[in-house]
């Protein structure tokens, strides 16, 4: 298993921001290749030395919330260890780990919010990046929102999650641009 500061030196200083949200099967196989095992561990509930400061907890999350969505994309397993990514992402704002990194990153902390299908926590992922003040997150966060009011889920999971959409999310699909 790679280190958490490992996994933070990839994160922040070998990828660049545009990488960590655009869909590039190079740097899925780098991720995949590097870090695949631990993510694995982390994935069956190996996480409690990941626990021990605000850097370990976020880099636990961006395995368990980022790195499920390259090593297993477009299959159900990209979102299988979300709740566990949703768990540590509580338990490090309770702790108040998000104030224990730099601002730049604190994000992460909060995209596992982002990415639940509960409108509780889509509440609360628009208000953590309402106070943090970075318009394009913010931007995200409340289109994520808005597809949970009206879905109670996100439609572009369908497919891969085995889930039968109804007309109105069928009609959503449709348009450019629909989903994540």
């Amino acid at each position: 298993m790679e280190a958490p500061h490992t996994v933070l030196r990839f994160w922040f200083e070998e990828l660049t921001r545009k990488e960590w949200f655009q869909v590039s099967a190079e740097v899925d196989a780098g991720i995949s290749a590097h870090f695949g095992r631990t993510h694995l561990d982390l994935a069956r509930g190996e996480v409690a030395e990941w626990r021990g400061s605000p850097d370990q907890r976020l880099a636990g999350i961006i395995v368990l919330d980022q790195f499920s969505r390259n090593i297993y994309r477009g299959t159900p397993l990209a979102f299988a260890a979300d709740w566990i990514a949703l768990r540590e992402a509580r338990l490090a704002l309770e702790a108040g780990a998000d104030m224990g990194v730099p601002e730049e990153r604190r994000a992460f902390f909060y995209l596992p919010f982002e990415h639940s299908e509960s409108l509780a926590d889509q509440e609360l992922s628009v208000e953590l990046f309402r106070k943090l003040g970075d318009p394009e997150y913010l931007d995200y966060a409340e289109r994520h929102l808005a597809v949970i009011r009206e879905f109670g889920r996100f439609p572009h999971r369908n497919a891969l999650l085995g889930r039968e959409s109804n007309s109105a999310e069928l009609d959503y699909l449709s348009k450019p641009g629909a989903g994540f």
